[in-house]
């Protein structure tokens, strides 16, 4: 395989994978900072096209213990020789409008372990559960790393956004919480491929949510050819249920690279699309199926990055 050219998108994302946690975080850092730049949108294609992980969105209610089940989640992988990147999506502080990190506290990681990374990123005012960025956050990460794991904010049923950027969503529901249950709309329960009872130790009380979750998905209806919720009970403070939980989980990835990376490109041009309606509007989004018919799957970040571009000018020259 010939050496990228210095200075190439290639050779900066092969500096990236070399320079261990703080090149990462700096590429990140800049990404944040310069998302409409053409020189990232071009190291987001080559990303794209490098990508290995499964990904894996993790949902669910403040305080069910998705943090703690990140964690475990994280070391179970580790320890069986996977690399582990986690987008912690954390609400947003009112002073700075960065990141309120507390429940970064209850994942234990080596800082000298460059085979894991965690990034905590503000909703800011993103509803969906996500930040605007974390798309291109998984993209660079997925390029990196075996697993990723999308941690949402935790705000409740408005958190469907996940199932638009990972491959798998796992749903986290907390023991007792059966009453809940019952008035939640079913916009939560038709998102995740699997759901995990939490804190599986609490005995009966986590025996009686099994049986309301598994209630409540009976009068949830299927999509074409989805596969059956899979309902699972774990406690990631004892750690037992993790391992099957993992099971359950890889066992609803793609296995094929090629596939993986069909699937990240077609992700890519939805979110081309959405940031397009965002920044512009229907108008906007109009304009680019008039002009382009489509953002083709070969280049989504940089296409979409110079039409945004153009319309602006354009906008602004009204």
């Amino acid at each position: 395989m010939p050496m990228p050219a210095p200075g190439s998108a290639e050779a900066r994302l092969d500096a990236v994978a070399a320079g261990g946690k703080g090149a990462l975080s700096r590429m990140l850092a800049r990404i944040e900072a310069e998302a409409s730049a053409p020189d990232t949108a071009v190291l987001l294609d080559v990303a794209l096209a490098r990508q290995r992980a499964a990904v894996i969105g993790l949902t669910g209610p403040p305080g069910v213990g998705k943090s703690t089940l990140t964690d475990a989640l994280m070391r179970h992988w580790r320890a069986h020789g996977h690399s582990v990147g986690v987008i912690a999506v954390d609400p947003s502080s009112r002073i700075s409008g960065g990141a309120l990190l507390g429940d970064r506290t209850r994942m234990r990681r080596d800082p000298g372990d460059d085979g894991v990374f965690v990034r905590s990123m503000a909703a800011r005012d993103r509803l969906g559960g996500i930040a605007e960025l974390t798309f291109p956050a998984l993209v660079l990460m997925g390029a990196l790393f075996d697993r990723v794991i999308v941690e949402t904010v935790g705000v409740g049923q408005s958190e469907t956004e996940i199932a638009r950027v990972a491959d798998c969503v796992l749903f986290c529901a907390q023991p007792g919480a059966g009453d809940t249950l019952q008035a939640m709309k079913a916009g939560v329960l038709e998102i995740p491929d699997l759901i995990a009872v939490t804190k599986a130790d609490t005995g009966d009380s986590a025996r009686r949510t099994l049986s309301d979750l598994r209630s409540a998905l009976g009068a949830v209806p299927k999509g074409d050819g989805r596969q059956a919720v899979t309902v699972l009970a774990v406690s990631a403070f004892s750690g037992d249920g993790v391992a099957a939980l993992v099971e359950a989980l890889e066992g609803r990835v793609p296995d094929d690279p090629a596939a993986r990376i069909a699937r990240r490109r077609r992700q890519a041009m939805e979110w081309v699309r959405l940031s397009v309606a965002a920044e512009t509007g229907r108008s906007g989004l109009s304009r680019l199926d008039r002009e382009r018919g489509s953002v083709t799957s070969a280049a989504p970040f940089t296409e979409g990055i110079a039409f945004l571009s153009s319309l602006k000018s354009r906008i602004a020259e009204i």
